[in-house]
């Protein structure tokens, strides 16, 4: 996959989270969420691979990119440091991205409540303090 695929597959998970949201199915619409960012995640990854070339000096690099980790991924991506800087300066934003890090991959296999849908979802979406906005400007 290439950064504009996992762009264009972060965009459609929202879309189809919305739709399971609409049909209260919370927990399809719970972990669709959470994919959406790690797609969106695994687009800044990329974009940082390609400003610095690190796999060819970190050979290990790759291998630690085959997660469904978020904290990870933005590890992998370099954006720990605009990230707390972002964070610093919207307390919002820190509150949704402590939301968000409770997703994980096993969540689909997680019956999920209408509250823990719609509170992820919100998080993640918000327009001017979710946590996929920030992403967006790194991908």
């Amino acid at each position: 996959m290439n950064r504009t695929e996992l762009q264009q597959l972060s965009d459609e998970r929202i879309e189809d989270a919305t739709a399971l949201l609409a049909a209260s199915r919370w927990s399809g619409a719970y972990y669709l969420t959470g994919y959406a960012l790690e797609c969106a995640l695994k687009s800044c990854v990329l974009t940082y691979v390609e400003r610095t070339g690190i796999i060819f000096e970190d050979k290990k690099f790759a291998e630690k990119c085959w997660t469904h980790d978020l904290e990870t991924l933005v590890k992998q991506a370099d954006l720990i440091t605009e990230r707390g800087l972002a964070i610093a300066a919207n307390a919002q934003l820190g509150t949704n991205w402590l939301i968000a890090k409770d997703w994980s991959e096993a969540t689909r296999y997680r019956l999920s409540t209408q509250q823990q849908a719609e509170e992820l979802f919100d998080a993640i979406t918000d327009n001017s303090d979710g946590v996929l906005q920030w992403v967006k400007n790194h991908w």
